[in-house]
Formats: C-alpha cells, structure tokens, sequence
C-alpha cells in the first residue's frame, strides 16, 4: 500500500520546513507556505506507524472545499491547491491558541462533565445534562499547547488575556470569526444529514496584520460529526450517537490496550484494518462533502507532488 509518510522536498526559493504529526509546511520566499497532507494517523497525539492510503488527500480536500465554502464570511489563507494534497498560502504568525468551540456536551466536554466538573475553559454548563446533549447555545473552550510536550491543556479566555497570549482586540474577532464559522459548518452539515457537534479553528495573522483562519477546518480529524437521522430517539433511549469523526480509530486502539500512555505499545494494524480505516475516510469524506471521492494516482506520490507545486510556482 503506497502512502505518504514523510517528505523531503526542495523547492524553488525554499526557506524552512516544519513537519507536525500530520502535516509538513514548506515556507518558500515572498511569505508562501507549502503544506503537503501527508497519509500519517496521529491519535492520542502519537503517530501510528502505518499511514492510512488516501488519508492526505481527504484531509485536504475537504479542508480546502470549505475554506471556499467560507471564505465569503471569515477571509482565510489559501491561494491554491496544486496537487490533491498541497494546498499553498500565505506565511502567518499562528495565534498560540486554538478556538474549540461545542454545539453538543460530547467527548472531552462530557468527560470533564461526568467528573463532576460544571465549568469548562471559565463556560458554565448546565446541571440536569446528559453525553450528546445540545447546549443551549454553543460554548467556546479554547485549548493552547503545554509547554512540554505536544498536549493541548484547557484554558480560559480571562486567562489568554491575563497571560498576554492573544490581545483584547485580537481574541474578540478570533471569537466572532469562530461563531460564524461554526453557524456557517451547522448548515452545510445539515444540508448532508450531519449535525456539527464540535470541531477547532486555528487562525494566523497575515504581515499586513490581517487575520485569517489557516490550517484545516471541519475535517474528521478536527471535528465530530453526527447522523442527524436519529439523533433525538437515540439520546430519549439513552443510546451513543452514530458519529462521523476519526473515534472509530481511538475506540480500536483502546479495545487493543493502547491510549498514549507511558509503557504502552500502539497494537499492529494489519493491511485488512488499514485499508478498512482507509475506506472509512473515503465514507467520511463523501458524507461530509456530498460528493464522490476520486482517488488519485498514488503510484508515485513523491514524485507527482514534485512536479504538480514545481510547475504551480514556476507561473
């Protein structure tokens, strides 16, 4: 199976290069940045050793129809996608916070809740709910990475303020950008059966110091997603909801005895269960979409991506 896991190109004007868990970022001259989606799992913030064939080219493509789709309310970063999975922007000071913003008490948020805990990033939340309830209106609990290490910690808006990590002015359009966006993912959710339970937003700022959302959006990666079609009996009977969303690999990997914890071991993924990930993706992506997925050539991927952002530069 021919997946993508790690990059070492050169590029024409090429300054540096990041490479995250699941992404690489090239970062070419006159503030241009190459982010290449590569076909790495990264879960409990470790990267399985097999990548997922097609997994890149779906994270981006998604990420990149819906910066489109949003592009007419929150101004973004992209400026073209040369290959299935390269998307080139504009070079950003990232925000050191990341916006996570919840329609529905689920996963973390559920966690927290069912320890007894009634606030969350400084939100209260309402006594009397169950896991998969709707909140009354949708909460935003930002998270910033720790110091040590690659784990988001909660952490409140008082306390970006406080800490000088975002300034006043800054965080209130990082707020209101993230609202429109997740209104904006509601309804395209809607319109495929799908509810948008939660999801991140990261944002940069431009050196003109305009500010745009970068990165990925409204992707199984970074957000949950429900069947609307019985959403309402399941939570009457007290049933877990149908999502859309990369928990299936999570649920696996506890069942098997891994959760990212010291001494443990990420559990052998066969070819049958990667290639069943695989096509999970692929479901996820025509969900979301609402369109086919077409898979590209993947007989040499190097190669192709080479050429397809060589020759995008190059005019």
């Amino acid at each position: 199976m021919n997946t993508l896991m790690s990059t070492d190109f050169n590029f024409p004007g090429q300054k540096s290069v990041y490479k995250g868990k699941v992404r690489e970022v090239y970062t070419l001259e006159n503030d241009v940045l190459v982010m290449v989606a590569t076909d790495r799992l990264s879960a409990f913030d470790v990267v399985m050793p097999k990548g997922i064939p097609y997994k890149g080219q779906i994270l981006n493509q998604i990420a990149t129809k819906m910066m489109k789709d949003t592009e007419d309310i929150v101004p973004n970063w992209l400026m073209a996608t040369p290959d299935p999975n390269v998307a080139v922007g504009k070079a950003c000071e990232p925000f050191k916070v990341e916006m996570v913003i919840r329609g529905y008490m689920s996963g973390h948020a559920a966690r927290e809740y069912k320890a007894g805990k009634r606030m969350l990033c400084g939100v209260p939340m309402p006594e009397g709910m169950q896991e998969n309830d709707k909140f009354p209106e949708p909460i935003i609990t930002p998270a910033t990475k720790a110091e040590k290490g690659d784990h988001d910690e909660d952490i409140s808006k008082e306390d970006i303020l406080k800490r000088g990590i975002v300034y006043k002015e800054d965080y209130e359009v990082l707020e209101k950008y993230t609202r429109a966006l997740f209104q904006r993912g509601t309804e395209i959710a809607a319109k495929r059966g799908l509810i948008l339970v939660d999801t991140k937003y990261e944002f940069g700022k431009t050196k003109e110091g305009e500010i745009v959302l970068i990165d990925e959006i409204h992707t199984p990666d970074s957000s949950r997603y429900f069947y609307a079609d019985g959403y309402d009996e399941r939570q009457a009977k007290g049933e877990a909801q149908k999502q859309l969303s990369k928990e299936f690999v999570r649920q696996w990997l506890i069942s098997n005895g891994f959760q990212g914890l010291e001494g443990q071991s990420v559990p052998e993924m066969s070819n049958d269960y990667i290639e069943s990930v695989s096509n999970r993706y692929i479901e996820l992506y025509e969900n979301i979409t609402g369109e086919q997925f077409v898979k590209s050539d993947i007989s040499n991927l190097q190669e192709r991506i080479l050429e397809n952002v060589t020759t995008y530069l190059s005019k």
